[in-house]
């Protein structure tokens, strides 16, 4: 009997380590508000904040809805560099530094690609959006981005 309890707690132990691995590999959700001179654009996104999530961004997907993207955390300000190996999807990134302005963007990447994609300046974090959102809404750097994490 006591080794069945042993055996049983043993288990649950070991669902509960799988869930919270398994919440903390997958992007959350959240939204990011963008104000433009067009006015405020709210644009759900992912958050890929660990290294495994910001390592796989949006690789192997076919789509995006548009309203949708994907913030990459990095956690500190500094050079970024990124491409689009295994990236279907065309995209604006858009490079945000540690006070949530934009402080550049590279309007649509090409899916596929190798080519390294840096910052123009020290980055804190990056967007990415369906390519043409950026120019929809007319994003420039300057812009603000609001979200929780230019708050820490």
């Amino acid at each position: 009997m006591r080794a069945a309890k042993n055996f049983l707690l043993l288990i649950c132990s070991v669902v509960a380590l799988l869930a919270i691995t398994v919440a903390h590999a997958e992007p959350s959700d959240d939204v990011v508000r963008i104000v433009t001179s067009t006015g405020e654009h709210d644009i759900k996104v992912e958050v890929a904040d660990t290294p495994k999530t910001r390592a796989r961004g949006l690789m192997h997907r076919k789509s995006m809805p548009a309203d949708r993207g994907m913030l990459f955390d990095f956690k500190v300000e500094g050079p970024v560099s990124m491409w689009m190996k295994n990236t279907y999807i065309p995209l604006d990134m858009v490079f945000i530094g540690r006070d949530g302005r934009v402080v550049g963007v590279a309007a649509d990447a090409e899916p596929l690609s190798e080519r390294i994609i840096s910052s123009p300046a020290p980055a804190y974090a990056v967007l990415e959006l369906n390519a043409g959102a950026a120019r929809r809404i007319s994003l420039a750097p300057g812009d603000q981005v609001r979200h929780r994490m230019f708050e820490r």
